[in-house]
């Protein structure tokens, strides 16, 4: 098979993924933090999204999976997932919000046929701050959705680099 071959194959595999994607995050949200996630208008900007959290794939599948949201989301985040107040958040807000993410890196690739054991996730990284430019990649596939969480832009993102 040749390169360009292989390149449409995974395309061609990898259509529906945002849609899983967007499915997996919707039942994260909707389960560990009684939250409905509203789908986002276009166009999507990552403009005053300061807080990004990735877990990567590793296996037959590999890529990253990121979530990126404001500051102030994040907090709202770890405190309907940990049960606390929102003005005592402290660090673990950083250790919910990458759980949140491994949560939808885990959902997503259980709902493609043969990932579920052949597809492992790394530890989540939290990186927080708005002054950093985030390169994958350069072969990668990436694909963006946008959500609403409590009227907050959220963005959720996944970067195929390939399949085995």
């Amino acid at each position: 098979m040749t390169l360009h071959n292989t390149d449409v194959a995974v395309q061609e595999t990898t259509e529906n993924w945002i849609a899983l994607l967007e499915l997996a995050s919707r039942e994260v949200f909707d389960l560990m933090l009684g939250n409905r996630l509203e789908m986002a208008r276009q166009p999507l900007s990552d403009a005053g999204l300061d807080v990004t959290t990735m877990v990567g794939l590793a296996g037959k599948m590999c890529g990253l999976v990121t979530i990126q949201c404001a500051t102030s989301s994040a907090i709202r985040m770890a405190s309907k997932m940990l049960g606390t107040e929102v003005e005592k958040s402290g660090i673990e807000t950083w250790d919910a919000l990458g759980e949140v993410c491994n949560m939808v890196a885990g959902n997503f690739k259980i709902k493609i046929p043969g990932m579920g054991d052949n597809c492992l996730l790394s530890v989540p990284t939290v990186i927080k701050g708005g002054n950093y430019k985030f390169h994958s990649s350069a072969n990668a596939r990436r694909m963006q959705t946008g959500f609403l969480f409590e009227g907050a832009l959220l963005l959720a993102a996944l970067e195929i680099k390939g399949l085995s």
